[in-house]
């Protein structure tokens, strides 16, 4: 028996009305989660200034005269430095010096044998005075054929003129056999060749010594005043120049843990090449050094003050931030909430940035808390931190 119409059309209905309300309920559980991240969004938009107060420390873009430093790391190197060697040949029988000894130019510091060089000094003196007696007759018998020239051929006149030029010349070179012997002598004296202090001894009282030594004596170093060569990029060659041409530049040699300031030179010397392999230049700072807190091989810091930035931008080192875009700061508006602001930052130096460009002098910045804060935070100051 057919099925009659309307007891075919009921499952039809129902099964477009079930995928209707699931099409609904579906749908409205879309617009409830769109609906749920809508106020999330708006309150973490709007959180800085519903939410509570952040307390932070605040501080002041101060403004005074900063000095600009360019920092390296350089090498002491003593002022001279010399190797003392012997040079002549013989028996070290004196060292005058003890080791570490202060020494000025001229004291004596070793004593060679001088026997055989005061032996062959007068032996050459003796030939000389051997010369010169037969320099003398042959003088007298010129001037005795000269007056008797009647009776005297001219060729013995010229051949006793003769004589006696030759034995005058032999006269000469005598001498200068003297002027050898001594020389030779003087050097079995060894002396200082400046100021300075005496190294390690090398060679020991008693040992033959030879000029063609090669470790010399002892090393003899001028400490007052000493150097200091260090290193610069060579993009700080021009300011350099420039700085150095209108007057003395200061150089501060740093300790190690760059805080102790060792002593306080002047630069002498701007090297007149910039090495290649390094994109660097060379510079040497000289050091009264009178306390000798700087060494020959002591590694130091050394800084460069190549001018004073006047009436420069200040802010404690802490209100610098660095972000993705570069470095910026929290700064504290009238309505006691927070912006962002970019800055460019000079240098940072004893706990203190100069600012080149993004502050101003007065305005009031966040020293501490920036963690907790983001653009529009509101803040609470202490009586003494609010601004002004």
């Amino acid at each position: 028996m057919p099925a009659r119409p309307e007891e075919r059309d009921i499952p039809m209905n129902i099964t477009g009305r079930t995928a209707q309300i699931c099409f609904c309920l579906g749908l409205a559980g879309l617009l409830l989660a769109a609906a749920g991240c809508r106020p999330n969004a708006l309150v973490s938009k709007t959180a800085g200034n519903s939410g509570p107060a952040v307390p932070v420390v605040a501080g002041h873009v101060a403004q005074k005269d900063v000095p600009i430093y360019l920092d390296g790391i350089g090498t002491v190197q003593a002022f001279n430095a010399v190797t003392v060697h012997v040079r002549v040949d013989g028996e070290l029988t004196k060292v005058a010096f003890t080791e570490g000894q202060d020494v000025k130019a001229g004291d004596l510091l070793a004593q060679i044998d001088p026997d055989p060089f005061r032996a062959m000094l007068e032996q050459a003196e003796a030939k000389k005075a051997q010369d010169e007696a037969q320099l003398a007759n042959a003088r007298i018998e010129l001037e005795r054929d000269i007056s008797a020239s009647n009776a005297v051929a001219r060729q013995v006149i010229d051949t006793q003129r003769a004589l006696a030029d030759q034995l005058e010349a032999t006269v000469k070179a005598d001498q200068a056999a003297i002027n050898s012997a001594q020389v030779q002598l003087n050097y079995t004296t060894i002396t200082s060749p400046l100021n300075g202090r005496t190294g390690v001894r090398l060679v020991d009282q008693g040992n033959i010594v030879h000029a063609s030594d090669p470790n010399g004596l002892v090393v003899v170093t001028q400490l007052k005043p000493i150097s200091v060569v260090f290193t610069l990029p060579e993009q700080t060659l021009q300011a350099i120049r420039k700085e150095h041409a209108t007057g003395e530049i200061e150089v501060l040699a740093v300790d190690r843990d760059n805080r102790t300031v060792l002593a306080t030179g002047r630069l002498a010397v701007i090297d007149n090449q910039i090495d290649p392999t390094t994109g660097t230049i060379r510079l040497k700072a000289t050091f009264p050094n009178d306390d000798l807190r700087l060494w020959p091989g002591q590694f130091v810091n050394a800084r460069l003050l190549l001018t004073t930035r006047k009436d420069g931008l200040v802010v404690p080192a802490s209100v610098v931030q660095r972000g993705p875009d570069g470095a910026y700061a929290f700064v504290i508006k009238e309505d006691q909430t927070v912006a962002l602001q970019p800055i460019k930052v000079a240098q940072i130096e004893s706990g203190e940035a100069l600012i080149d460009e993004g502050l101003q002098a007065g305005q009031a910045v966040v020293v501490d808390g920036q963690y907790r804060l983001q653009p529009g935070s509101k803040v609470s100051l202490s009586t003494s931190q609010k601004p002004q």
